[in-house]
């Protein structure tokens, strides 16, 4: 017998206000659209904090939650050298396969601080949020592949840094886990880009034109967006 539609409106809807953050992540990621300005929910992801690490790690979130608080005001070039100096700060460098024992896991930001350690996609995917967070257009900031070239040798090892780039055809400034000064492109003849990506586009090599999305190409930053969210970063 057919059901009445008063008798699947209830759960129906109740199907969706259950669901309600990941039927928005959706639309986010499958129709690009996504805010200005990041809204991080620092109750939750203090909360969360606090359950999985301790309270010893609940002063680093809040630490992070102040430094944000305190330069959403300044200017753009600002902003970048205090959420740089904050993570240089606040982070030791970790190899996945010590911390995850895995070849390669992306840390969300609440378990890099929650951790105090991370490798460098745990450092790039950090600043980039914080900095979206502070209102920086996501058409400015890139996490970009690299291969860096090892001191006192030919070899290259893969690595990625977050380039911010003022105007759309600037050559972009580095944010690096490893080293502390943000220099442009230019004077980091130790990088060499392969390909980067943001919330909207994927770029290959210096490409000026998006050549796939990324959360359908990158599972691991799909994850990312997945994951976050959850932990009160609402995009």
């Amino acid at each position: 017998m057919a059901l009445k539609p008063t008798h699947i409106r209830p759960t129906f809807f109740t199907w969706c206000k259950a669901n309600l953050r990941y039927l928005l992540l959706f639309f986010l990621l499958s129709s690009g659209v996504f805010a200005s300005r990041l809204s991080i929910q620092f109750n939750t992801f203090i909360e969360l904090m606090g359950q999985k690490y301790g309270p010893a790690r609940v002063a680093v979130a809040r630490s992070w939650q102040s430094m944000l608080v305190q330069t959403q005001n300044k200017p753009e070039q600002q902003q970048i050298l205090i959420v740089n100096d904050f993570f240089a700060r606040n982070l030791r460098y970790q190899t996945d396969i010590l911390l995850w024992k895995q070849n390669d896991y992306w840390a969300t930001p609440l378990e890099t601080l929650g951790r105090g350690l991370g490798d460098c996609e745990d450092y790039a995917i950090a600043k980039y949020i914080s900095l979206r967070a502070l209102g920086v257009s996501d058409d400015k900031l890139r996490l970009i592949y690299v291969k860096a070239k090892l001191a006192g040798s030919n070899k290259t090892q893969a690595h990625m840094v977050l380039g911010y780039f003022a105007t759309p055809n600037a050559q972009p400034l580095i944010l690096d886990s490893l080293i502390t000064k943000v220099l442009p492109a230019a004077k980091r003849v130790d990088l060499s880009p392969v390909f980067s990506f943001n919330s909207q586009g994927l770029w290959a090599n210096n490409s000026t034109k998006s050549v796939a999305s990324p959360t359908a190409r990158l599972s691991r930053w799909r994850k990312i967006l997945e994951q976050t969210t959850n932990e009160g970063v609402m995009w």
